[in-house]
């Protein structure tokens, strides 16, 4: 626990990521609020180009990790960013511009973030099959996965960190 007292800073400070679920779902109300804190991540425009879709059947959550080789905790829910790269095109943007990436990533953080404020383990992925995602959630073929979320409560031993690179020259 840091010794800061403000709790966004807190929360900031002390969230983890969780390597290791156990096989208690994550309740619909707790996935409810953290879908609701992704959709109010900050986000360029305010044009909302990357929908996010909530999965907690067991049956897609095993598919998911079939084609997800970055997928080592077993979640009761997930969460995926995506890019929909035709209303991107629309607004002019190219399928490959940075700044959808970005939004990608602050929906990211702050549903991390929420999941946290919920007591709900959380660790992304981004290693997977982007065609394979996308075909298993049924998603169009404008709609690119870009990061899985994975959710679930904490198993009582997490696996450690990965060592902090060392500092440069």
């Amino acid at each position: 626990m840091t010794d800061v007292d403000d709790p966004v800073l807190r929360a900031i400070f002390d969230r983890r990521v969780t390597r290791s679920m156990s096989d208690r779902p994550v309740d619909p109300e707790s996935l409810a609020l953290i879908m609701r804190a992704a959709r109010s991540a900050p986000n360029a425009g305010n044009r909302r180009l990357q929908p996010v879709t909530a999965v907690s059947d067991p049956t897609t959550l095993r598919l998911l990790r079939s084609v997800s080789p970055g997928m080592i905790a077993r979640p009761t829910a997930a969460l995926v960013v995506s890019v929909d790269v035709a209303r991107a095109e629309e607004y002019g943007f190219s399928p490959d511009a940075p700044g959808l990436l970005i939004d990608v990533g602050t929906t990211m953080a702050t549903l991390l973030l929420a999941a946290y404020a919920l007591g709900v383990g959380a660790v992304p992925v981004s290693s997977f099959s982007r065609v394979a995602v996308g075909r298993i959630l049924g998603l169009p073929d404008t709609t690119v996965p870009r990061i899985i979320v994975c959710l679930g409560h904490p198993a009582g031993i997490q696996p450690p960190p990965m060592p902090a690179p060392r500092p440069g020259p």
